[in-house]
């Protein structure tokens, strides 16, 4: 897996579980957030790249700034 998609997945991966912990449903948070469903599930599979308004929206939605959700993202390879 290229490493943007990697990125990607763990990004995704975060979104839903914070997502999972605040209790909403895939479809609930996608309404809150005014997203459309398909294209949140797909930002949170890692198969769709996120805007940085989107994520903005996201955050917002799962109230935590974007350092939060994306720390350690990309990951730093030492040289």
């Amino acid at each position: 897996m290229p490493l943007r998609n990697v990125e990607l997945v763990r990004l995704g991966g975060r979104i839903r579980k914070a997502r999972k912990l605040l209790g909403f449903s895939q479809n609930d948070f996608a309404t809150k957030c005014g997203l459309d469903r398909s294209h949140l599930g797909r930002v949170e599979r890692g198969a769709q790249n996120v805007t940085f308004g989107v994520l903005c929206t996201i955050c917002d939605g799962l109230t935590c700034d974007i350092a939060t959700i994306t720390r350690g993202i990309p990951h730093l390879l030492a040289l």
